[in-house]
């Protein structure tokens, strides 16, 4: 007999801590999207955690009335991947922003999502440091004008999904903190995901980098500037439809529908499960100030199944329970490589 799962609203995930966010902060969107969609996944509350490291995203786990850790800077990652391990029946999120994740948590990121625990990854991306008030983060435009690069940020910005691709990771998405129906299916996919999910969601810091968005999420740029992927639909936007990706060899270009007379069959079909067409989505990266530029994708780039790494440690742990008696500690110690000293 399955055992009964308690239900639970969303008002049963807010508690009683001051919000300590900007007022307008885009973070209380994000929070308000996981407080609706969580409680329709069926997980018994008990047996979910938020763990955070170090910025104003990281501050998500008070606001959650679940289990869950403020860690330190950048290593949320690696607490997730211990307790993931040691308690693989847990639903395991991961809150961190663009400085936490990618600057001095980077290693942690590419690695959690190499080994593909069964985890969820949320990156919080502002392109600013918050938290430490206004400096330039990895993720921050080449020319940034902060104060900590008073003359222009000399960087080369990290593109976070293309480096996701680059980590071999099992499910990469990009939504948005003011979508929040899309965000909403987003966290539902990557909940379904069995294997490390990484979202990235752009979000306004309306006090030190606000409107970094604003070509995307504003209502009379947005239809033109973004490029929302669906599985097996072509690649499709304009503020009427009209404009469509091409895809010429390994070269993605724009068409005019309505000039040329193809139709949005003759357009780029998304295909979630191809690697390499992913990999081409992750580069429209490109300065939305460029009158050549492509528009820039929301939605799941990439998704593969693959062994989840909690699952390939417990089948280690029963194969050496079978040959319990057989372990040789002073031998292991030694190794194989030896030698005599005269």
């Amino acid at each position: 007999m399955e055992p009964v799962i308690e239900k639970f609203t969303n008002k049963d995930l807010v508690t009683d801590q001051e919000i300590r966010w900007c007022p307008g902060c885009g973070d209380y969107s994000i929070v308000k999207q996981a407080q609706t969609v969580i409680p329709e996944l069926g997980i018994p509350r008990e047996n979910i955690v938020f763990i955070s490291g170090i910025g104003c995203s990281s501050r998500f786990p008070y606001y959650m009335e679940t289990y869950g850790m403020h860690s330190i800077h950048g290593r949320a990652a690696a607490i997730a991947s211990g307790l993931k391990g040691s308690r693989p029946e847990l639903s395991v999120w991961i809150v961190t922003g663009d400085g936490d994740a990618l600057s001095i948590g980077g290693n942690h990121t590419i690695h959690i999502l190499r080994r593909n625990f069964d985890v969820n990854i949320l990156l919080f991306n502002n392109e600013i440091y918050g938290l430490t008030k206004g400096q330039y983060s990895p993720t921050s435009e080449q020319g940034k004008v902060t104060k900590s690069t008073p003359m222009g940020s000399i960087d080369h910005p990290f593109n976070p999904i293309a480096l996701c691709m680059g980590a071999d990771a099992t499910f990469v998405a990009r939504s948005m903190d003011r979508d929040p129906k899309h965000l909403q299916a987003i966290l539902r996919r990557a909940n379904e995901h069995k294997g490390a999910s990484f979202v990235e969601i752009y979000q306004n810091c309306n006090v030190f980098n606000d409107g970094a968005f604003e070509i995307f999420t504003e209502k009379s740029s947005k239809k033109n500037e973004t490029l929302f992927m669906e599985a097996g639909k072509p690649l499709i936007f304009g503020e009427n439809s009209d404009k469509g990706i091409h895809l010429d060899g390994f070269t993605p270009t724009i068409v005019d529908l309505t000039a040329t007379g193809m139709s949005a069959n003759d357009m780029w079909i998304h295909d979630e499960t191809d690697r390499v067409k992913a990999g081409i989505l992750s580069r429209f990266f490109d300065n939305p100030k460029n009158p050549n530029h492509l528009p820039r994708p929301f939605g799941v780039f990439y998704v593969e199944k693959r062994e989840c790494y909690e699952d390939s440690m417990a089948k280690q742990l029963v194969d050496a329970k079978a040959k319990k008696g057989e372990g040789d500690l002073d031998s292991l110690l030694r190794g194989r490589e030896t030698w005599t000293v005269n």
